[in-house]
């Protein structure tokens, strides 16, 4: 079983991107508005800077990972009833600069769609499983996902940083509509190579807290391939319910969650099932279809069972998350 201390102890070791500009104006050299050629998530980074300088991130952090492995434990023993579905109200604060940033309503509901069904499981590729992973997929992972209103702001910045400047209305952002009841989703033009990042559990709540996403890579249709499935937000709304990256961002890492093969690194584009791996001298197929990889969006379908279980346990009644279920 993968070791929690090994993962906590790796994350301090994180090298973290520098986010104490509060400006969102960049140079014209970093102003980058191409298309990703790879898929880039720094969501991990930004968190082990938060874990670096924040004591009380720290003890948050500790405290959400025991009280996942509680939750975990007491499922396995039968003490765990089923309670139904959490839908989790979402906030949408659009900040465009041009007409094609400035997303359809249509476009919004597409997104928060495909949310519903990969979290359901009852997304059109789901049968793309291989026989090897099914018996520890997550199936249905209780979570729903419910549109509440679209906050829209033009904006002259073409191009933002992952400084958190678009959820603050004094950096010319929007400022998060009750973070601690609400998803917040920022959707922006563009953050150069970035596709999208989240916050952790252990920032519930606070003026931060939620996702941001690159517009060209919301919803499906106009999405820019090949991440035009609305996967990125898949893929960082699973950060912000206690995923980590699958190959727990280090060679042969942990990602808390013992049903997800360990796997060198990240992987990416459209691999060939099978795909192996050597970690620990074992070479074994890797999961790299499952959403907190970094395939493109048309190669990725699937949660673990062990994915499911972090994520239920950060929504439940006592959960880091449990301000979601209020509404």
């Amino acid at each position: 079983m993968k070791k929690l201390l090994f993962g906590v102890i790796a994350l301090g070791m994180l090298a973290a991107c520098n986010t104490t500009e509060e400006t969102a104006n960049l140079t014209e050299d970093n102003a980058r508005t191409a298309t990703a050629s790879r898929k880039s998530c720094p969501s991990e980074e930004i968190r082990a800077e938060l874990l670096k300088n924040d004591a009380k991130a720290r003890a948050r952090f500790a405290a959400i990972e025991a009280g996942t492995e509680k939750f975990i434990q007491a499922k396995k023993l039968g003490r765990v009833l089923a309670d139904g579905t959490v839908e989790i109200p979402v906030v949408v604060n659009l900040l465009y600069r041009t007409t094609a940033e400035n997303l359809s309503d249509a476009r919004i509901a597409e997104q928060i769609a495909v949310l519903n069904k990969d979290f359901g499981a009852t997304n059109s590729d789901v049968n793309k499983i291989p026989a090897e992973f099914a018996s520890v997929a997550a199936g249905d992972t209780k979570v729903r996902f419910r549109l509440v209103k679209t906050v829209r702001k033009a904006t002259s910045v073409r191009s933002w940083r992952t400084n958190d400047a678009m959820k603050k209305a004094s950096t010319g952002g929007i400022d998060a509509t009750s973070p601690a009841s609400y998803l917040n989703i920022w959707v922006v033009g563009s953050m150069g190579g970035v596709l999208g990042y989240a916050t952790f559990p252990e920032s519930a709540g606070q003026w931060n807290d939620g996702v941001v996403l690159a517009s060209k890579y919301t919803g499906v249709t106009g999405a820019t391939a090949p991440y035009n499935l609305g996967r990125t937000a898949t893929h960082e709304v699973g950060h912000y319910l206690n995923l980590r990256h699958i190959w727990g961002d280090a060679t042969c890492g942990n990602d808390f969650v013992a049903d997800t093969p360990t796997q060198t690194g990240s992987n990416s584009g459209s691999p060939t099932y099978p795909l192996y791996n050597t970690c620990g001298g074992v070479q074994r197929s890797v999961m790299f279809m499952n959403y907190m990889d970094y395939v493109d969006d048309s190669a990725m379908y699937m949660f673990s069972a062990g994915q499911r279980d972090r994520m239920q346990a950060v929504v439940a009644a006592g959960g880091a998350r449990a301000g979601l279920r209020n509404l």
